[in-house]
């Protein structure tokens, strides 16, 4: 019998699709990651189903939406009863660990991983609760445009701190399954918080691009209206009150692209571990992305938006012999079509029915050579919104809408760069007028908007009360047994050399 597949998800922060060569820039360098879509399919139009970070993770990892798990934003607890990927796998048989973010909020720290083999950069709290009550105060804690004035290079930094500690734990997990005599499958996460603002790395990674190189935003500010939402993302994120010149905007690119480069040596270390210990062969590798970056296009930063960079993000699916290499996907999926996909290998053709309601179609037969279903739906419900802001991708359109603004509406085939909003032209109102009967069916956005102030209320409360006092963090603390590390003597000698060393000596 043939051993089953293991699968290593590789997983960035902030990471649009439109800044990988794999995606036709042609300026930043990523050797690993083109190696790896060289070898693997790559899906040209895949979105998250949030765009903002803890939102993002949470529905990729339920393949349920927002408003199913009640995912609002970046303080929103995940609650323990959803099922996640990491539970279907682990029940499946598979050996499941988390190295690197994933942003759990609440006190449940492994939602179906069996280890995690580090901390989280975010916190586990509810201190970064919205309040859509108060839609003019600027939260404190929210990012301003120090990220952008300040970009550049740096020799330490939080971030790499704490994205070196993933690679290493990642690596040296792969080589101990390698060593293990368990004949479990593996499915390993490993998510790095680059490159995700501030915009800074090394001076090495820095110096791999020139100012000369760096291509300016291809829609400037002033080349279209802004719209209210873009216009509370300008206020939220404390753009209004900033000078940002064209020198900050190409230094904080080259900072970008320098962060791309250093995830793609991260992925390099991963994969070269994977090969070396003889585990490349039987392993699926997926990589893709939380949500992308606006990056100074249309004058806006980081992401909250569905706007095509903060939301198209990458998803390469390698597994050499198994799927087709060098192969493109074109149709329409998104971050929720992950945990029927995964679900889906772990049956190992056995069939898969979800234990929980769920919004995601597998892509596995996408990725045998079949039709995609095309089709991305997105759920915002976090900072500078002041009620649902909801998306259907589907064909060559984008619909956004939200009660409190005028439609928007993107041909992405003819217009890529969404200079123009259909929403209003008299041609498009059979379009405008489908669209707004299946977002009337899908939702009940004057309900979900109560359920969202309704969280942000109790959360607010809870938060305080548990400031106070004795304080008991969420904040996950890696276990380490030094009992069964390195030279001990509860293991003869010559047998602790022999399991530990690879390969193998007999």
């Amino acid at each position: 019998m043939a051993k089953r597949l293991n699968i290593l998800l590789l997983q960035a922060d902030q990471l649009a699709a439109a800044f990988l060569p794999a995606y036709g820039n042609q300026v930043v360098k990523a050797p690993n990651i083109d190696a790896l879509a060289e070898t693997g399919v790559t899906f040209d139009s895949f979105y998250c189903a949030s765009p903002l970070c803890a939102p993002s993770r949470f529905t990729m990892m339920a393949g349920a939406s927002v408003s199913r798990i009640g995912a609002y934003d970046n303080a929103a607890e995940f609650a323990s009863e959803i099922p996640t990927f990491a539970h279907y796998m682990r029940a499946a048989g598979y050996r499941t660990a988390l190295a690197g973010k994933m942003h759990f909020c609440g006190p449940d720290q492994l939602h179906g991983f069996e280890e995690r083999l580090t901390t989280d950069i975010y916190p586990a709290d509810f201190g970064w609760t919205p309040d859509w009550e108060q839609p003019g105060v600027r939260p404190s804690w929210y990012h301003n445009m120090g990220s952008v004035t300040e970009s550049g290079t740096c020799v330490r930094s939080n971030q790499l701190d704490f994205d070196d500690e993933v690679t290493y734990a990642a690596r040296r997990h792969i080589y101990d399954l390698a060593r293990s005599s368990e004949d479990r499958p593996f499915f390993l996460t490993v998510s790095w918080t680059h490159p995700h603002d501030p915009y800074a790395n090394l001076p090495e990674l820095f110096d791999l691009y020139r100012d000369e190189d760096i291509p300016m935003p291809a829609v400037k500010q002033s080349d279209v209206p802004l719209d209210p939402h873009s216009a509370r993302l300008r206020h939220v994120s404390d753009m209004d009150n900033y000078t940002i010149t064209e020198a900050d905007i190409r230094r904080a690119r080259r900072a970008y692209f320098a962060s791309i480069s250093y995830v793609d040596r991260q992925v390099g270390i991963v994969l070269k571990a994977l090969k070396e210990s003889g585990l490349e062969d039987n392993t699926v590798v997926m990589l893709t992305a939380d949500h992308g970056d606006m990056l100074g296009e249309r004058g806006l930063w980081y992401k909250m938006t569905w706007f095509e960079n903060a939301c198209r993000i990458p998803l390469i699916v390698s597994a050499p012999g198994k799927f087709k290499s060098g192969g493109r996907i074109t149709t329409n999926a998104s971050h929720l079509d992950l945990l029927p996909t995964l679900a889906e290998i772990a049956a190992d053709g056995r069939g898969f029915e979800p234990a929980a309601e769920i919004d995601g179609k597998s892509l596995l037969g996408t990725l045998s050579g079949g039709k995609g279903h095309d089709e991305a739906i997105g759920e915002y419900c976090g900072e500078g919104a002041i009620a649902p802001l909801v998306m259907v991708r589907r064909a060559n359109w984008k619909f956004v809408h939200t009660p409190s603004d005028p439609d928007q509406l993107y041909d992405l085939h003819a217009d890529p760069l969404e200079k123009q909003n259909l929403a209003a032209d008299p041609k498009h109102t059979a379009t405008v007028d489908a669209f707004r009967k299946e977002v009337k069916q899908r939702w009940n956005l004057a309900k979900l908007k109560d359920q969202v102030i309704d969280s942000q209320r109790r959360r607010r409360i809870v938060y305080d009360a548990l400031a106070k006092g004795q304080h008991r963090s969420w904040d996950y603390q890696p276990i380490r047994d030094a009992g069964t590390a390195y030279m001990r003597n509860n293991v003869v000698l010559d047998d602790l050399e022999a399991r530990t060393r690879l390969p193998r000596v007999s």
